[in-house]
């Protein structure tokens, strides 16, 4: 019975949680701000325990060799995220002053403004990446995954990372966002990318059709050809109904939906992804045809 309250709450309890805790540190405390690495580590640590207590799929909770390879991409990742944020100062002296940004209003209502104009530029970098050769061959590296877990969500090479957050923070960087905002909202990304990629079995109803959390994400990974460009959207799925990218449906997804269709053999080194968007290689393989199951939805697409 603990379990099955469990599974409906998680998700929002952690997102609301965290976040929430994060914007109450900041705005209360003059030390709040150095708190959210601490913060972050302890959201992992528990997103970790929650997956082996109500696993979605108990396979992708055994290391596969890819551990040390996505501690590293998240450790690289977040440390490049901390220098972007320190280094909105220098930026800001760039620009001519402004007043665009509402300074006035109560913190946790900058961060969700923050939040939804980041979320349609990243969403719109997304869903290029997906239509742009060049751009693919960066974000293949999130796609090689043949496991879903929270680590998964920071998994991505550093220069489609940078893209997606010039494209995310960019106008909000003009509008002349604090540093204390964006720290809140890269930990607001941080908390929802571990949600997105989650190998906990949660149950989220409704909210299916709200937030992009991981039942719909995990149809986002799927390896068959085109059937994985759908649900783009990093946190309000509203950005897909608008896209026409949204998707759902009752199908299981499993560690054989998952990966690059078209590259079997896509490296799982940390260095070799690196390097593997400037390798040239022979023309790939024609992408596997989705199953049974799953054929239907899909050619509605």
């Amino acid at each position: 019975m603990h379990l099955f309250f469990f599974r409906y709450l998680y998700a929002p309890c952690f997102s609301l949680g965290f976040t929430g805790l994060s914007v109450w540190l900041v705005g209360h405390w003059p030390m709040g701000l150095w708190c959210l690495p601490v913060l972050l580590l302890l959201a992992i640590g528990l997103s970790m325990l929650a997956e082996a207590l109500a696993p979605y799929e108990r396979q992708w909770n055994l290391n596969h060799g890819d551990i040390g390879r996505d501690r590293l991409h998240a450790l690289v990742n977040e440390a490049l995220n901390c220098v972007g944020i320190l280094s909105i100062p220098l930026f800001a002296r760039l620009l001519p002053d402004n007043t665009l940004w509402p300074h006035t209003l109560p913190l946790w209502l900058q961060v969700l403004i923050a939040i939804v104009v980041a979320d349609l530029g990243i969403t719109l970098m997304h869903w290029l990446s997906h239509r742009s050769a060049l751009l693919w061959r960066l974000h293949a590296v999130h796609h090689s995954v043949r496991r879903m877990y929270g680590l998964n969500g920071l998994m991505k090479h550093p220069l489609h990372q940078g893209l997606e957050a010039l494209a995310g923070t960019l106008p909000l960087l003009l509008a002349g966002m604090p540093v204390t905002v964006a720290a809140l909202l890269a930990f607001a990304i941080a908390i929802q990318l571990l949600l997105q990629h989650s190998n906990v079995d949660m149950r989220i109803g409704a909210l299916r059709h709200l937030i992009a959390w991981a039942p719909v994400h995990r149809f986002h990974h799927l390896r068959y050809g085109r059937a994985g460009d759908v649900n783009f959207a990093l946190f309000f799925c509203l950005w897909d109904r608008l896209l026409g990218t949204a998707f759902d449906s009752p199908y299981k997804v499993g560690s054989k939906d998952l990966g690059i269709g078209s590259q079997p053999e896509y490296p799982d080194g940390y260095l070799a992804q690196l390097l593997e968007p400037f390798v040239c290689r022979a023309r790939s393989e024609r992408s596997p045809a989705p199953p049974a199951e799953l054929r239907g939805s899909v050619e509605q697409l």
